[in-house]
């Protein structure tokens, strides 16, 4: 061919090398084609695989949601995370492979000894409360005892009932007057009449007091406790008992406000808040979605429920826009706009940044268990702050020395796998909630009297759940402001083991003896030590 190339004139050549440039064009042309092809398909290949992995992901996710709903359906309520392993104990080879020995069978003799333990003696029955009256029955035999000698008595005790009677107080009042012979004006004696907290109505102050303390206390609603009266063949009025309760919150209010103020000056509060559905008259059938707002004063020991009618920023404006000191609450976005006021040291909530690792275990087990392990850790350090009963200044010291270096190393875990998580996952949720509020979490090591989490202020509403689900709703956005005066005197008692009968009871009994100045006497953590006269209420 090299030789017929040569024997090729000029113009021979130039129409040969067109030719090989034409089929060295289309040859370009296909394989530029081809190479389009490829890169379509491996365009279209990735867009499959992100496509696959992103419906990984929301299979994992629903997977962890669908769990999520059945341990709330099915699940113990209560939270708990116990760790089964011991780091000090070797793990068994449970996946080897099954060799011969270990298929054949082997006779052996086995012995061993066993300690019998001796059952523990049962205690007994609790002994009965020494304030409770004994009646004395005497059961003599039947037979004649004639002529015997007692050499002995068989007691057995019984603890027994007599249910709430009614009574009518009848109170008789003589009057008396000196001889008026001489016509000269005339003197009459006669006994004052005791303080009633309904001075025109047929209802004593025990009877008051019982009723709202099984409303509130007890979560009894009036309408049940009206059928208890019926059994007695006692008729009161629904309208009665609401007016009653209306006459009552009048005469308490200075004591709510009082209570209010005091709270206000803490520097230190726990912050959390509740529902509570109110009949809205505007909206005929419907109920208004209202908040209990709740704050505690730690040290103080006092109880404050304010009724709001949302959940924005304004609610809590009342109670914390002049507020300075620590101010502990959850993760709602409302506290961030108070948190950063000047004068106020957020603390964070543990108990809450736990939650979400304990729902993401069965999203990434080893990541929130690790967690999960860290947090027990800082709670075992509270425990023993509490069990050795030490100081604030104590406490603090003990923080600083043990679980400091404990939220470094949980510090260092978070940042390591913040980015290799998926954020809206449920394990990338728990790290992200952590990160993000990392400051406050750490803040209740500045003082020994601060808590770790607002477990105290959230124990003090689950009452009202109790309520919420007897009676449904409040009456009005009035009634639900008066019923938060009461969820406030109530839970107070409670957390000062002040019984509620007789701490209300006496209040209403003797609140005219106390200015506005002194009411302060009257608070639940302050009356037990300061009125004996409590204790001999029956």
């Amino acid at each position: 061919m090299q030789k017929a190339i040569a024997n090729m004139s000029k113009d021979e050549l130039i129409l040969v090398i067109k030719s090989q440039e034409n089929a060295v064009e289309k040859k370009e042309i296909i394989i530029t084609e081809k190479d389009i092809a490829i890169t379509e398909k491996e365009i279209a290949l990735s867009k499959n695989e992100e496509q696959i992995s992103d419906y990984k992901t929301e299979i994992e996710l629903l997977k962890y949601q669908l769990a999520d709903l059945k341990r709330q359906l099915f699940g113990a309520k209560r939270e708990r995370f116990v760790s089964n392993e011991d780091v000090n104990q070797l793990s068994l080879p449970f996946d080897l492979p099954e060799t011969k020995e270990d298929i054949e069978e082997v006779e052996q003799k086995i012995e061993y000894t066993r300690k019998n333990k001796k059952r523990a003696e049962h205690p007994g029955r609790a002994a009965f409360p020494s304030h409770l009256p004994v009646e004395e029955t005497i059961i003599e035999p039947k037979e004649s005892t004639d002529g015997l000698k007692c050499i002995g008595k068989e007691i057995t005790e019984k603890l027994e009932y007599i249910p709430s009677k009614f009574y009518i107080n009848r109170i008789i009042r003589p009057k008396y007057a000196k001889d008026n012979s001489d016509k000269t004006q005339t003197k009459i004696l006669i006994g004052s009449l005791p303080e009633f907290a309904i001075y025109k109505g047929i209802a004593g102050n025990s009877l008051v007091t019982q009723l709202l303390v099984q409303k509130f206390v007890d979560h009894l609603p009036y309408y049940r406790q009206r059928q208890i009266f019926k059994r007695e063949n006692i008729e009161i009025d629904k309208s009665t008992i609401n007016n009653w309760q209306l006459k009552i919150s009048e005469l308490l209010a200075p004591l709510y406000q009082k209570m209010i103020m005091y709270v206000k000056r803490q520097g230190y509060l726990q912050v959390d808040e509740t529902t509570i559905k109110v009949l809205d008259r505007q909206k005929k059938g419907k109920t208004h979605l209202g908040y209990y707002w709740v704050y505690y004063a730690v040290l103080q020991k006092i109880l404050i429920f304010n009724y709001q009618k949302g959940r924005g920023e304004k609610a809590p404006e009342s109670m914390l826009e002049d507020f300075k000191g620590y101010l502990q609450t959850d993760g709602y976005v409302v506290y961030n706009k108070y948190a950063k006021k000047e004068g106020i040291t957020h603390v964070g909530c543990m108990a809450h940044a736990r939650r979400y690792f304990d729902k993401a275990l069965s999203n990434d087990k080893e990541k929130a268990e690790y967690a999960l392990l860290k947090i027990q850790e800082l709670y075992q350090i509270e425990k023993t702050a509490k069990t050795k009963n030490l100081d604030f200044t104590q406490t603090k010291e003990l923080r600083l020395k043990e679980a400091l270096p404990v939220f470094n190393e949980l510090g260092k875990f978070l940042f390591d796998n913040m980015n290799t998580t998926l954020p809206k996952s449920p394990i990338g949720k728990a790290i992200n909630y952590m990160l993000a509020r990392w400051e406050s979490l750490m803040a209740y090591m500045y003082d020994g009297a601060l808590n770790i989490d607002n477990n105290l202020v959230e124990n003090s509403i689950r009452p009202t759940a109790i309520g919420r689900k007897n009676y449904l709703f409040a009456g009005s956005h009035s009634g639900a402001e008066k019923a938060a005066m009461f969820y406030t005197f109530f839970g107070t008692c409670k957390i000062n083991n002040v019984n509620p009968y007789k701490w209300l009871l006496y209040v209403l009994n003797n609140i005219h003896k106390y200015s506005a100045e002194n009411l302060e006497e009257l608070f639940p953590a302050n009356i037990v030590n300061a009125i004996p006269e409590l204790e001999q209420i029956p």
